[in-house]
Parts: C-alpha cells; sequence; structure tokens
C-alpha cells in the first residue's frame, strides 16, 4: 500500500522543532522567519489593491509567526495592524526578536481590549491572519481571545489561520466552545490529525502544509498512527489476464426484511459495480419476490422468517453453509432486530472463518454482548454511523471519535470504520485513517449501504483488509463529490453513488489490460 499522510501529534511536532533546533542547529528564529514569510506571502494572493491586514496575536511562538508575517507585510508596503491577545512581558524570546524587527520597519504593537465599540479593529481590513493559538492549546477558548475570535468570525473577513485555527485541538479537532473559522489554515512541516478530524476540520478551510527548513529525512522519520487519505495514495490492482469471475470474490450478503427491501438491492449493486465475481444474497423469503424482481446480475436466494418478516433462527444452518463457502459475508442491512437476528449474528461471529462486515442492525444486534467480538473467528469489520457506535460505547464527546474509534479497534481486535464527514478508518494495531472525500449530498438513506457493499467486494477481491477499507471508503466519498457536481447537493441518491463509481474507479485505477495486437 502506498504511504498515506502522516498525522503528527502537538508531542511529537515539538520533538521535530526541538531536534531541529537543538541537534541539528537551525535556529528558532530562523524556522520562524520562514514560517512567517509563507504567512504573509498567503496574505498577499487575497489582498486587493491598497488593501489591508489586521493580525491577532497570542504570547506563544504562533504569535511571533504572526507578528513576523505583519513584518514581511508592511516592508513590501502593506498596511498592517498587530493586536496582541495577551501581555507583551510573556511574549516568547523568539516572538519578541520578531517584534523587534516590526518595530524596526514602523510598526507598533496595539493591545486587543475586549470592551467597547470594537469595530475600529477591522476598519479597512481585508485579511485577518489568527496567531492567537497554534498546536499547543489543549483547552477552550476564553476571555479576550475567545471575543477575539468571535469577532473574527463574525467579521466576514478572509481569514489566514496560523498552523491550526485558534480554539480548534490539534491533537484530536476538539472545539470546547468556540474557534476561529478559518478560509485557509498555513501547516508547517506536517499535518496535524485536528486538521482533519471534525468538528476542527470545518474551521480550517483550505489547508497548505508548508516547508520550513526541517530537513525532509526528520520529518519522514517522525513516528505516526493516524493518517489522512489523499487521491494520490489510492490505488485498485490491475486486473490480470486469463481470470474469471471466481478469482474476484464469492460474496455473501445476510441482509433485509419487510418494510426494508432497499437496503439489500443497494448493496448487493454497489459490490457487483465494485468488481466482485459473485454475489449471494439471503433475504426473508417473504420479500424475495420483490429483491429478485430488482436484481439481474446478483443472486438472491429466499430464507426462513418470521412472521414479522425478519429471518428466523431456522436459517441458520443454511446461512452458515452458504457463508463458508464464500469468500467474505456481508450481514446486517435492513435486517430488523429481535432475538433471533441477535443470536443468528453472535453465532456467526463465533463460527464463520471468513471475514464478517457488520453494518446497520448486525452492529445494533452486539449492543447486549460486546464482548462476543472477543469469541470471532475470523477478521470482524464494523461500519457504524454516529448513532450506533454511541449504541456500543455510550458517550461519544465532540473532538473524541479518533481516539475512541482507535480505543475500541485495539481493544476488541476489529476494524472499525466510524462513519460521517470525515470518516475514521480504525485498525486493530492503533492505525487510523481519516478520510477526505464526501460531501452533505451522500446524508440520504442507503448511502451506508452502498458502502458496505463496496467494502465486502473489496474484501471477497482478496485485497487486504488495510488496504480494502481506505480504498473503499475513499471512493464512495469520492463518487458522492461527483454525483454533487452532476446533480446538484440536494438530489444525489444511493442509486446514483453507486452509478457513478466507475467515473470514481476510473480516476484511480491502473490502465486496463493490454489488448492483443496482430
Amino acid at each position: 500500500m502506498n504511504i498515506f499522510m502522516r498525522l503528527t501529534n502537538s508531542a511529537q511536532m515539538r520533538e521535530i522543532d526541538t531536534y531541529a533546533i537543538e541537534v541539528l542547529g537551525i535556529p528558532g528564529i530562523t524556522l520562524m522567519a520562514n514560517a512567517a514569510a509563507h504567512v504573509a506571502a498567503a496574505a498577499m494572493e487575497h489582498l486587493p489593491q491598497g488593501g489591508g491586514v489586521a493580525v491577532f496575536c497570542g504570547t506563544g511562538n504562533n504569535g511571533g509567526d504572526g507578528i513576523g508575517a505583519a513584518a514581511c507585510l508592511i516592508s513590501k508596503g502593506i498596511t498592517v495592524r498587530v493586536f496582541l491577545v495577551g501581555e507583551k512581558d510573556k511574549l516568547s524570546h523568539d516572538s519578541k526578536e520578531m517584534l523587534k524587527r516590526y518595530e524596526l520597519l514602523g510598526g507598533s504593537l496595539e493591545p486587543f481590549i475586549a470592551s467597547g465599540d470594537s469595530s475600529d479593529y477591522l476598519t479597512d481590513c481585508d485579511v485577518i491572519i489568527d496567531a492567537m493559538f497554534g498546536i499547543g492549546l489543549n483547552a477552550g477558548l476564553k476571555g479576550d481571545v475567545q471575543y477575539a475570535a468571535e469577532m473574527i468570525n463574525a467579521s466576514g473577513i478572509f481569514v489566514i489561520s496560523v498552523d491550526i485555527p485558534s480554539g480548534v485541538l490539534a491533537d484530536s479537532g476538539a472545539i470546547f466552545n468556540c474557534a476561529v473559522k478559518a478560509d485557509l489554515t498555513v501547516t508547517f512541516s506536517l499535518a496535524k490529525p485536528g486538521h482533519f478530524v471534525d468538528p476542527g476540520s470545518t474551521n480550517c478551510g483550505e489547508i497548505r502544509i508548508l516547508d520550513i527548513g526541517i530537513p525532509s529525512e526528520v520529518l519522514n522519520g517522525a513516528a505516526s498512527s493516524v493518517f489522512a487519505i489523499l487521491p494520490e495514495e489510492i490505488a485498485l490492482p490491475r486486473r490480470k489476464l486469463g481470470t474469471h469471475k471466481g478469482d474476484y470474490g464469492r460474496c455473501f450478503i445476510v441482509s433485509g426484511s419487510v418494510g426494508y427491501t432497499g437496503a439489500p438491492v443497494l448493496c448487493a449493486r454497489a459490490a457487483s459495480k465494485m468488481g466482485a465475481g459473485l454475489v449471494y444474497l439471503g433475504i426473508p423469503e417473504q420479500i424475495y419476490s420483490i429483491i429478485a424482481s430488482m436484481l439481474i446480475e446478483e443472486m438472491p436466494f429466499p430464507l426462513p422468517c418470521d412472521r414479522q418478516g425478519r429471518i428466523a433462527s431456522n436459517a441458520a444452518g443454511e446461512i452458515l453453509r452458504r457463508a463458508g463457502e464464500c469468500d467474505v459475508c456481508l450481514i446486517g442491512p435492513g435486517l430488523g432486530l429481535s432475538g433471533e437476528t441477535t443470536e443468528l449474528v453472535r453465532s456467526a461471529i463465533s463460527i464463520l472463518k471468513t471475514p464478517i462486515v457488520l453494518d446497520a442492525d448486525g452492529i445494533n444486534a452486539l449492543s447486549g454482548d460486546i464482548d462476543c467480538l472477543h469469541k470471532a473467528a475470523s477478521p470482524i469489520i464494523l461500519t457504524p454511523h454516529h448513532g450506533e457506535f454511541v449504541r456500543l460505547v455510550g458517550n461519544v464527546p465532540s473532538g473524541e471519535k479518533l481516539r475512541l474509534a482507535r480505543t475500541f479497534a485495539a481493544q476488541y481486535g476489529c476494524y472499525l470504520v466510524l462513519k460521517g464527514h470525515r470518516t475514521i478508518i480504525a485498525m486493530p494495531n492503533g492505525t487510523a485513517y481519516v478520510n477526505t472525500t464526501g460531501c452533505p449530498a451522500m446524508a440520504k438513506g442507503g448511502s451506508g449501504d452502498v458502502l458496505a457493499g463496496m467494502i465486502t467486494a473489496l474484501i471477497g477481491q482478496k485485497l487486504p483488509i488495510k488496504d480494502a477499507l481506505p480504498i473503499a471508503v475513499y471512493l464512495h466519498g469520492l463518487a458522492g463529490d461527483l454525483c454533487a457536481q452532476e446533480h446538484g447537493e440536494y438530489s444525489v441518491t444511493a442509486s446514483d453513488i453507486i452509478a457513478m463509481l466507475p467515473k470514481a474507479i476510473t480516476k484511480i485505477a491502473s490502465p486496463p489490460c493490454a489488448a492483443l495486437k496482430i
């Protein structure tokens, strides 16, 4: 698998900076000056002729980057006002050096006072630089900083945040009360989880990761277990000549109940479109005729069901037999909940030797006995949305999704796909991936069924699970993005996402097999 973008936490970033300064001998002021130059250049991209800049800076090195950017701008004849949110005598050593440079150019540091009429702060201002807090923040904004953040957000002016928007926690993306909402975030050396994980990711705007002079070998050696999925890092294997349908996976789907006939259809169609060689679909006999009339390529078969139209316990033998003959089994979409379906799910976990994807009611069946995952005879992949995850683990505070997803996967030895904006994929070994595709157009019933089918198809095709999950999640979001471009954000359906998969796949797939030339 290709190397994904490593996301480095604040402690690791401080270690990298310390190593560069103390071991490699790169002066801290040099790193700050390089960062400041990048921020200033970004500001100039958005300045109209004769425009002005307001810089809100704190007392740490993040504030020094902002003051240094102000010095760069004023040297180019740009009108700049710098407001210190904090006490001047608490400025860091390098920040004080940047202040000297700024003052030598005729600039002055103004105290920010959160009282009275503050409208004059942003008079004739076209760009705001937020340099109040960087990656070291570990608490919510309060006092003058909170007031300044709220004023910045209400201004309607283009905002550039230095390293990460003030109020967003770099390690988790958490926002405790408020945070600056940036149009552009300029960060340095390596990205941080807070740039990509909700809710903080929605405050970052465009993200630029820029070099400030730390050697690449130092950055490449940084340990990381959290990664972002980017387009250049996703690829599907090229299909070989001489292969047949059996080489591309036998997928078995257990799904559906009376009133939920769409879920099995969407799962099956998505699995086929994602390249599965054979797709078998076990459904309650009461809805068999409906499902059979909607599927052509996939192979549904009826199973005994109870009076409510849910798969009955006496279907277990047939399900386990058929699943054992396949390469992967998906259980849950539209299944419904009953004592019999719950027992079916738990039995499958303990007996089946093939990988099992649990979605929707397949996940809900675990809520009373989640420890059954410890008895799994094969790899288990769970694909919960937020509500289903809450039913498994209890409260999921804002900004805690990444930590809880990683903890859950490691504790229960399973793979977890926590769906939503910036879907998180957590592996049993503690590694996690954050997706970067997808949009609000996908907030429709059935989108999750499509993803479950796609995951099942790729696992059935013998892709390692650690590779299949990021690929499926990325392609699912990419297809949704393409649908939104074509249909608009309101009109996209789950079926549209399936129909768009070929276009999404062609954006990442290797060229097709070469034709024989005579």
